[in-house]
């Protein structure tokens, strides 16, 4: 369901009942997709306190918030405002359920599988670095200016699919893939600021990490060349590499990723269809 800067009373089904939409209709307004892998960008009045199934969410001075809801969230999912006052308004949100696509490969050599014991050490080590950028908390709302595409291409992977190697089920792809050739130009989706740029990642080659603001992020991954550095400010549009084939692939492609701090979303949801 898209929300397109519509107040929960146009929304009916995402309250429990209609005595709460009325009483909530002022107090917060949506605007997103409130579904799995979607992000919600939410605005309450200035000082209101706003927490989502009892954990608190940060809330900026002019009363905007940020809700992600992961690959497997359930479908339900309970708001709390609580205004200035002291008035405390809770709403059900009925979170839309989506089917992933699952692979099963079997009969694979143990080392196409398994890291050996120096490539644990060396992916743990990068991980630390990974969730170093993830937790970034830039009070700077750069996604306020929205998304587009950084690639144009054919899109080869999609957010959520699972490979099951072995029998073994591997980590969800947390993002989506564009196909184009080697080389094509990488843009800055959004802006924001560099909070990783390597060239070498065990699984993700090339790999620059972007943070946009309040825990908001992309990771784009497999890149053959950098354009950026650690810390650098962009704007969207601006140019951040290269499209490559580096890391664990078996072809020239863009892994584009987000996430809320340690929630994967999609990106395919933040942005129009990919044109032709």
């Amino acid at each position: 369901m898209t929300l397109t800067r519509r107040t929960l009373l146009a929304a009916l089904p995402l309250l429990a009942n209609a005595a709460t939409l009325r009483h909530a209709a002022a107090a917060v307004t949506l605007d997103g997709k409130l579904t799995q892998g979607g992000l919600m960008i939410g605005h309450v009045a200035p000082n209101s306190r706003v927490s989502l199934d009892g954990k608190a969410i940060q809330v900026d001075a002019e009363g905007r918030f940020l809700l992600g809801f992961g690959r497997d969230a359930a479908p339900k999912a309970e708001l709390q405002i609580t205004a200035a006052d002291g008035t405390v308004t809770t709403q059900t949100l009925a979170i839309i359920q989506r089917t992933y696509q699952i692979q099963r490969i079997n009969n694979l050599p143990k080392n196409q599988v398994e890291p050996s014991a120096d490539d644990l050490k060396r992916i743990k080590a990068e991980q630390v670095r990974i969730d170093a950028a993830r937790a970034r908390n830039t009070r700077i709302a750069f996604f306020a200016g929205g998304f587009e595409w950084p690639a144009i291409g054919p899109i080869s992977g999609v957010y959520g699919s699972q490979r099951i190697l072995n029998g073994q089920p591997r980590q969800p792809h947390f993002g989506v893939d564009v196909a184009a050739p080697l080389g094509t130009p990488i843009k800055a989706p959004c802006g924001g600021i560099v909070s990783l740029a390597d060239p070498n990642l065990f699984f993700t080659g090339g790999t620059v990490m972007f943070d946009h603001g309040y825990g908001l992020g992309s990771l784009f991954a497999h890149m053959r060349k950098l354009f950026v550095k650690e810390g650098q400010q962009l704007a969207q549009g601006d140019p951040i590499g290269e499209l490559g084939g580096t890391g664990r692939v078996t072809g020239p492609h863009l892994h584009w990723g987000m996430y809320l701090f340690k929630t994967p979303l999609d990106p395919a949801l933040m942005v129009p269809p990919m044109p032709a």
